[in-house]
């Protein structure tokens, strides 16, 4: 028997629609298969789905609330609604007793038609059958890392289209995709009802932090540590690039903070033009001098105009 919806998500049945969702980003988080390895995750992955599907629809949740996994599209019986008198039907519709029924050829032709004799009389056809529909889009959150979302490439996705059946599938990432931006997959959502389309996958990204670079927008940074010496007498400092690396020349008398920009080696999207790539100078003093070089620092102070003569005047 499927556990119920809120059981899964360990929330009341008061539960908002805050707490709903917070439950199951805290689970699906956990239980991904991509990150959690245990032997039952996978189904546990799909459970959380198919509860959070339910009860982030207010009107599937009200469904659900009033006949448990019959209005969810499960045991329509479930939860002792057995259909034993009138009053077992009492909160039942035309709609739901053909959906229950159909599976028993006669019977649930009988329902569609009006016409148990399966011939032309008998009060003709009544209705015909249910509508096709599409399924539902499932929006998924996506871990990717900071390259990936840079210069490009392939993830492995896994989700769930219906109650088990879970599968994974690879998407391909396009380069300057940023945080919180989405992709959509077209087909890979729910399946459809009555031959209906499926629904199509959505995938929100959510980028990680990168240990030196950082970006804004298209535009790719990154600190360069150097020496007081370095940086009054200039030098020349290899430096790693998205894509390969660049000897990096230094004028002599760079500031602390100064941006020295390499054109077009920033982020290249898909269309359009490429972001540039800057090396930010942050100048490093020694932490610890000996006596010979603090007086060799010494006498070079003083003997240089001071930076903040006339600066506050």
């Amino acid at each position: 028997m499927a556990r119920d919806h809120y059981e899964v998500l360990g929330v009341a049945r008061t539960a908002t629609a805050d707490e709903i969702r917070k439950a199951h980003r805290k689970l699906a988080k956990e239980l991904h298969p991509d990150k959690n390895k245990a032997a039952d995750a996978q189904k546990k992955f799909s459970e959380v789905q198919e509860a959070y599907d339910t009860l982030s629809d207010s009107v599937k949740r009200g469904q659900y609330d009033q006949f448990g996994q019959a209005g969810s599209g499960s045991n329509p019986f479930a939860g002792g609604r057995q259909p034993h008198g009138s009053a077992g039907w009492q909160n039942v519709g035309q709609d739901d007793l053909e959906e229950m029924l159909g599976g028993l050829g006669g019977i649930g032709d009988f329902f569609r038609t009006g016409n148990a004799g399966g011939g032309g009389g008998g009060g003709g056809a009544r209705r015909g059958r249910t509508a096709a529909q599409a399924g539902e889009n499932i929006e998924l959150e996506v871990p990717i890392d900071f390259m990936t979302a840079a210069v490009g490439g392939m993830r492995s996705v896994s989700t769930t289209s219906g109650p088990g059946k879970s599968s994974a599938i690879d998407v391909r990432i396009p380069s300057g995709v940023s945080s919180g931006g989405s992709l959509r997959v077209a087909g890979k959502g729910r399946s459809g009802i009555g031959g209906g389309p499926a629904g199509d996958l959505i995938l929100v990204l959510r980028v990680s932090a990168h240990p030196w670079f950082y970006r804004d927008g298209l535009d790719v940074s990154i600190d360069v540590p150097i020496t007081i010496t370095e940086a009054a007498l200039g030098t020349s400092v290899d430096i790693p690039l998205l894509k390969g690396s660049i000897a990096l020349r230094i004028p002599a008398g760079t500031a602390s903070g100064k941006r020295l920009r390499v054109t077009g080696k920033g982020i290249a999207p898909t269309t359009g033009t490429p972001g540039d790539f800057y090396a930010v100078i942050q100048i490093v003093a020694p932490a610890v001098l000996d006596e010979v070089d603090a007086a060799a620092l010494r006498a070079l102070g003083e003997k240089l105009p001071s930076p903040r003569e006339s600066r506050w005047v």
